[in-house]
């Protein structure tokens, strides 16, 4: 027999707490399952958005963070993509795009998924997706 495995939470670490708590929970709508740390102290977080999880961790610990990101750092980043499973692409595109979320509009992926793909304020990748054969739907 298998593994039962029932759900994938993925850690990431973020450069700027507040501005990743801002971008996840205030404009993608994700809630605090737990986090270390007061309010403004926060190194780690678990959120959750229906089905979807995320972690967040600080890069650096307290007093040892630059003041500006490391850009090869940011740029490595760029092989990480969170798919997030969004049915209502048309509607989501204008939402990001009006928050001032850097985002692409949504089109049809050669293997039948309408995918838009956005970036968050670390530069990790994420993918807002939904099968167009609404048969093949593994988003429930």
């Amino acid at each position: 027999m298998g593994l039962a495995i029932r759900g994938l939470c993925p850690l990431i670490q973020v450069f700027d707490m507040p501005a990743s708590l801002r971008f996840y929970g205030d404009i993608l709508g994700f809630v605090e399952v737990q986090k270390s740390g007061p309010s403004d102290d926060v190194g780690w977080a678990w959120l959750r958005h229906g089905d979807a999880e995320v972690t967040l961790n600080t890069a650096y610990d307290v007093g040892e963070r630059p003041e500006t990101p490391d850009p090869a750092r940011v740029a490595a980043h760029a092989d990480t993509i969170l798919y997030v499973g969004c049915q209502d692409l048309e509607s989501a595109y204008p939402f990001l795009v009006a928050h001032s979320v850097r985002a692409q509009p949504p089109k049809v992926a050669p293997y039948g998924m309408k995918q838009l793909y956005a970036t968050d304020p670390d530069g990790y990748g994420v993918c807002f997706q939904w099968p167009v054969d609404q048969s093949k739907n593994a988003f429930g």
